[in-house]
């Protein structure tokens, strides 16, 4: 049994051109995931440690604060995406043809 050879071959179209991301969007989805998930890490943290009847400062409130920090860094690390990503003089929409 043979087959024809043209049946497998991709319809002629519209070419597709690949183009490589913005700079600045991996900064802005690592800020966007490290900015939600650190204060919620440091609140499980601070609860799996537990609390100590004779400690001057929960271990909950120490980490919760450290995930907020940490929150705040991946924050500055999306404004940081964002800037530059917003300096980037690309012309996304101009064409080949």
């Amino acid at each position: 049994m043979t087959t024809d050879p043209d049946l497998h071959e991709p319809a002629a179209g519209r070419q597709i051109t690949l183009e490589p991301m913005r700079p600045g969007l991996w900064l802005i989805i690592g800020g966007a995931v490290i900015a939600a998930l650190g204060p919620l890490f440091g609140f499980l943290v601070g609860s799996m440690i537990g609390i100590d009847d004779d400690a001057d400062l929960d271990a909950i409130y120490l980490y919760l604060f450290l995930g907020i920090v940490v929150g705040g860094l991946g924050v500055a690390m999306l404004l940081l995406g964002v800037r530059r990503m917003l300096r980037d003089r690309r012309d996304v929409t101009a064409s080949g043809s």
